[in-house]
């Protein structure tokens, strides 16, 4: 879609994703970024995080940027407004669900992660094999500061059935990932996204991060129009999709760059500061 120029003045909002896009390949925020956000934040735009993340793994020194106001986690399971700490939106896995993605894991063997109360937890297999062979699609070190191995993770999802964020099917190539999409898709109200090309996200039926964008927006009096969003994965395509500025970044999945209005560079080298710049400063 071409962006008219009138367009680029009305952003009032930005919405970020983090791994691919904000962040650095290390999980570090670049210094550009970080000064391109504090300028957006400086002009009186609000800076929003929208990523797949707990909030307990989006890291420490991007939320103490000052100014910086509300973090959406779990692919739009909460929104934390960062002034009072407190949740001001959230949205859970149906349970028949839940339900339906332990059957699964426990009939075939496959391994998962599950969000419970802003945190990640991990099938202790899973983590030992990313801990000693590490993991072509995920920082090793990553996984291991964030993620909380357990030994019997599908009896803790049983349990928590009625509070459960996100639910994260990992497999060892892209091949079986492919192979096991469409089952885990069949799962009942709920939302089956990717953020990585080898895994399979199950999140509520009305989850995803454009849905909390949108709550958010209404309660500042916002719309769509008013909101320039950036991210890499399909699991950024809705909010890509229905932002007034949709930015994909150099390094995003195909089907990502086709939902955007714009391609900017990648996340190695400041593409959100790059779009920041054109759109917003």
């Amino acid at each position: 879609m071409k962006i008219e120029k009138s367009m680029e003045n009305k952003i009032r909002i930005i919405a970020l994703d983090l791994d691919g896009t904000t962040l650095r390949k290390d999980s570090s925020l670049s210094p550009g970024n970080r000064a391109a956000i504090e300028k957006a934040i400086a002009k009186g735009v609000i800076v929003c995080v929208s990523t797949g993340r707990a909030f307990s793994a989006v890291p420490e020194d991007l939320l103490k940027i000052k100014g910086l106001r509300y973090v959406i986690s779990s692919n739009g399971a909460h929104i934390t407004d960062l002034a009072t700490g407190q949740y001001i939106y959230s949205s859970f896995v149906d349970p028949e669900a839940v339900d339906r993605a332990i059957e699964i894991a426990r009939k075939n063997d496959l391994t998962l992660e599950a969000f419970y109360h802003d945190k990640a937890y991990i099938d202790e297999d899973l983590f030992k094999d990313i801990r000693d062979k590490g993991c072509q699609y995920r920082n090793r070190e990553y996984v291991m500061k964030t993620r909380e191995p357990l030994s019997d993770i599908l009896g803790f999802m049983k349990e928590h059935r009625d509070s459960i964020e996100n639910i994260n099917f990992f497999f060892p190539t892209v091949e079986e990932r492919e192979k096991w999409q469409p089952v885990i898709e069949s799962i009942p109200n709920s939302t089956v996204l990717s953020s990585l090309p080898n895994n399979v996200e199950v999140g509520g039926k009305n989850t995803n991060k454009s849905m909390a964008l949108k709550f958010l927006m209404e309660g500042l009096g916002l719309e769509y129009s008013h909101l320039m969003c950036a991210g890499d994965a399909p699991n950024d395509i809705p909010m890509i999709r229905d932002a007034g500025i949709g930015v994909a970044m150099g390094n995003a999945w195909d089907q990502v760059k086709e939902a955007a209005d714009y391609i900017t560079d990648t996340n190695v080298n400041d593409g959100v500061a790059r779009a920041i710049e054109k759109f917003v400063l």
